[in-house]
């Protein structure tokens, strides 16, 4: 792994290094009872210069600094500050690089400073020790670089899996706003529809009636649908300037009338504290518009979608028939919803079917609520949901 070229700090630390080696490798020879030529300098600041780019070209730099090593060394020089610039490159290739490239460089550096040492050795020139010491700054360093290698490839890889993950979470969420909105939008536009062609030729007035409400009800569909699209085109999931507010619990009465309108009998009630705002305990919640205080906004909304969707089933497949009755509550810290009616239903042990009741049980599963759905044993068929609140 490269990275683009040179930074300024890797541009500091060469300097330092120069700094280093001009100041470093005379004492460095005389604690060792040697002499430094002006060779020994010119190598250990080319060392030190090629550091520069160690992130840039971790190989290249490798490759440069342990060859002006291997020169210095079998040259007989004392150890000095340009074995710390070789520390360096070392660890910038064992941090950058893949280990298949790391390991066979770093072992075919240190069998040639191995061999250059021992036939140091063998002349009398440098002692057994210093096999030791040559391997320590090569062995460490590799260690090192690969460890912080592994690491840093293991956290790319987990931040991979969480945005591969928050990239599947956020195309559920757009998919049930999609259909819920949608979905609702096209079966009260339907119903209404079948009104309006039923009583066409002998009553004009709920045939305008009903044109009307098909009308503000595709615009609201096409409102959504607009605010879901822009946060595809967006790609951030969330749109940056909604066309609307979010739909939440204080568009309950709204959604209820649109029911109303397209013949669907239902019954709205609550028994919410007087303290959560327009919701006063034992009132019908159609007489106020004021939103609960004390519902958090993502709940607000997932309630709001759980009924909608649960109306928009009882709207599709519960018969001519049918009568809904909504029921929202606080139950301690949890808001209770339930949403029940008087249609078919579905035979016992029948699990319904569409991705109305699984949107739904998403939508609270994300909070950390429940979504029960089924036939009644009365007959019918019933919604309940509970959403925490805290």
């Amino acid at each position: 792994m490269t990275e683009r070229p040179v930074r300024w700090y890797d541009v500091g630390l060469a300097a330092l290094l120069v700094v280093l080696s001009l100041f470093g490798t005379g004492p460095a020879a005389a604690n060792q009872g040697r002499t430094a030529p002006v060779l020994a300098y010119l190598l250990a600041v080319v060392a030190s210069l090629t550091i520069a780019a160690w992130r840039w070209r971790p190989m290249w730099t490798f490759v440069v600094v342990g060859a002006a090593a291997l020169t210095y060394l079998a040259l007989g020089y004392a150890y000095g500050p340009i074995m710390i610039t070789l520390a360096l490159a070392v660890y910038g290739l064992a941090a950058r690089e893949p280990v298949r490239r790391t390991l066979p460089a770093t072992a075919t550096l240190l069998a040639a400073l191995l061999l250059t040492v021992s036939l140091g050795v063998l002349a009398g020139d440098r002692g057994w020790d210093e096999l030791v010491s040559v391997s320590a700054w090569l062995v460490v360093p590799v260690a090192v670089g690969v460890v912080v290698r592994v690491r840093r490839d293991a956290t790319a890889a987990v931040r991979a899996e969480q945005a591969r993950r928050a990239t599947s979470e956020e195309r559920l969420r757009l998919a049930q706003e999609v259909h819920d909105v949608v979905g609702h939008g096209l079966a009260v536009i339907a119903m209404q529809a079948g009104v309006a062609l039923k009583v066409l030729d002998r009553e004009p007035g709920p045939v305008r009636e009903a044109l009307e409400a098909i009308r503000a009800t595709s615009r609201e569909a096409l409102d959504g649908l607009r605010v879901e699209l822009d946060a595809l085109r967006d790609g951030s999931g969330q749109p940056a300037a909604p066309r609307r507010p979010t739909s939440g619990l204080a568009d309950l009465p709204a959604l209820v009338e649109r029911m109303r309108a397209s013949g669907l009998p239902v019954e709205l009630h609550t028994d919410l504290p007087a303290s959560a705002g327009r919701w006063p305990s034992g009132r019908p919640v159609e007489a106020h518009t004021v939103q609960p205080t004390e519902v958090p906004s993502t709940v607000d909304h997932a309630a709001y979608r759980i009924v909608q969707e649960s109306l928009t089933n009882v709207l599709r497949h519960a018969g001519p028939a049918a009568a809904a009755e909504v029921r929202v509550a606080f139950d301690g810290d949890v808001l209770a919803i339930e949403v029940r009616d008087t249609g078919r239903g579905t035979p016992p042990g029948v699990e319904p079917g569409g991705h109305g009741v699984d949107g739904m049980r998403e939508r609270a599963r994300a909070l950390g609520g429940t979504v029960e759905a089924g036939p009644r044993p009365s007959g019918g068929f019933a919604v309940t949901a509970r959403l925490p609140c805290r």
